[in-house]
């Protein structure tokens, strides 16, 4: 029989490891688990075999029998290897291209057992295998160094576009510069955490105001405008005298432009948040330059002419269901004069990040599964996403990811915790390095949730 022996709530499922015995059988062969002597230990008489070249943290099948709901990934313990298993709620299925649960419906790869291995090339070798300026493909094949990561494939296994991440691409953006980095019109720090002026003895924290930006995605419609009036209502004020505004990504879907006209007449930003609100997430991760500059340009012409906006505002973008575009979205920014996105979301930390130019390397992780953030240099700021910490009692050490949405922190029911979730994240920005707040609030969430604007 089983035996549970760990169990986490990760993502609104069960992550578990399991004891006891029982086979399993699939493509890859026949797998048997026995529970160890300590209770805690899985061992797998090929365990090793099973996990060679399987990423710690993507989880994969075991079967293709089923209803494709269960999943397990190699855990490197402390105490060995052994496998960690998800099992979706019913009615789901584990998706594995976007490594998460959706409706059964949605999730095309229930014949898979696991995301399909890429070629990568070969960049770490013991001696030089290639001469100067040029590196090895895959398949043993030398080219410019130049040709890697330039959206077009030059070698013959493709391998030149099978590493481009952040921390792979060997043409991507050097590290934070701090002498050739300078304001206004670059910014980085090491790791993200630095305050301008601070680091060079110009300004001390104690001096820097703390930042709320409040920012909404989507649609502008008359329902949702009632409750933009009613929470930037002219009493609601900065401690400057100044009434409180927002940012709105705004979509073309449902979109009522003179709503968008008004909301700029009173002083509020506008951006983009594209035209078709597509719901593939591939269509934007490995959207082209033409899918990007039509549905973030396109979108800036249709909002300039229809709300009447020529001012020349429009500045900013957001990517729908946050899904970077990595290169090709930040290439066509730049040749739109685009001034900013506020897309990447940086994971939950003890310090939060300040906002950044990609002139050089992201200073995090690229956070989220199956993100594409951009690994070359651009002359674009990242008003990055902070994770906000949802936990009710801070100082219990509980196990909870952050959200980065407001209206995505699951466990808010109730008008007297969403005042707590804003008053400890505030608190916890303002006492450390004072990096802007960002609460990014989907407006439909506001509308179901009564008293809470």
């Amino acid at each position: 029989m089983w035996h549970l022996t760990r169990l986490v709530l990760l993502f609104g499922v069960f992550v578990f490891s399991v004891g006891g015995q029982f086979r399993l059988g699939g493509a890859k062969g026949q797998y048997k688990y026995k529970r160890g002597k300590s209770g805690e230990e899985v061992v797998q008489d090929n365990l090793d075999e099973l996990c060679q070249g399987q990423p710690g943290s993507e989880y994969f099948r075991l079967t293709t029998d089923g209803d494709c709901r269960e999943v397990v990934r190699c855990d490197k313990a402390a105490v060995g290897l052994r496998l960690a298993s998800v099992k979706c709620p019913s009615g789901l299925g584990f998706d594995l291209e976007r490594q998460t649960c959706d409706w059964k419906a949605n999730v095309k790869n229930c014949d898979r057992l696991s995301k399909p291995r890429l070629v990568k090339p070969n960049f770490d070798t013991v001696e030089p295998v290639c001469p100067d300026g040029q590196l090895q493909c895959g398949n043993g094949e030398c080219i410019d160094r130049s040709l890697f990561c330039d959206s077009q494939p030059d070698c013959g296994d493709g391998s030149d576009e099978n590493a481009c991440s952040v921390d792979e691409d060997p043409n991507g953006a050097p590290l934070c510069d701090p002498t050739q980095c300078l304001l206004p019109d670059c910014f980085c720090s090491v790791d993200g955490t630095s305050a301008p002026g601070v680091g060079s003895g110009r300004l001390e924290i104690s001096n820097i105001p703390q930042m709320i930006t409040v920012t909404f995605n989507g649609a502008v419609n008359d329902e949702n405008n009632r409750v933009y009036d009613k929470l930037f209502h002219e009493e609601r004020i900065n401690p400057n005298g100044c009434t409180a505004k927002g940012t709105f990504f705004v979509s073309h879907k449902y979109t009522n432009y003179s709503a968008v006209q008004d909301l700029h007449r009173k002083g509020h930003e506008i951006g983009v948040f594209s035209i078709t609100n597509d719901e593939d997430p591939k269509y934007w991760t490995e959207g082209s330059y033409d899918n990007w500059l039509a549905e973030m340009a396109g979108a800036r012409l249709i909002i300039e002419r229809f709300a009447n906006i020529t001012d020349g505002t429009v500045v900013g973008v957001r990517a729908p269901y946050l899904r970077i575009g990595g290169n090709e979205q930040f290439n066509m920014m730049a040749d739109q004069f685009f001034a900013y996105d506020s897309t990447i979301t940086a994971s939950l930390a003890s310090v939060p990040l300040w906002p950044y130019t990609l002139h050089y390397r992201m200073p995090h992780k690229c956070h989220g599964n199956s993100q594409n953030c951009p690994s070359k240099s651009h002359p674009i700021w990242e008003m990055p996403i902070n994770e906000l910490d949802r936990r009710e009692d801070p100082e219990f050490d509980e196990n909870l990811t952050g959200c980065h949405l407001v209206s995505s922190c699951s466990n808010i029911y109730h008008k007297d915790q969403f005042r707590h979730l804003l008053q400890h994240n505030f608190e916890r920005h303002y006492g450390t390095n004072r990096a802007p707040l960002s609460l990014s609030i989907d407006p439909s969430w506001l509308v179901s949730n009564k008293g809470f604007a």
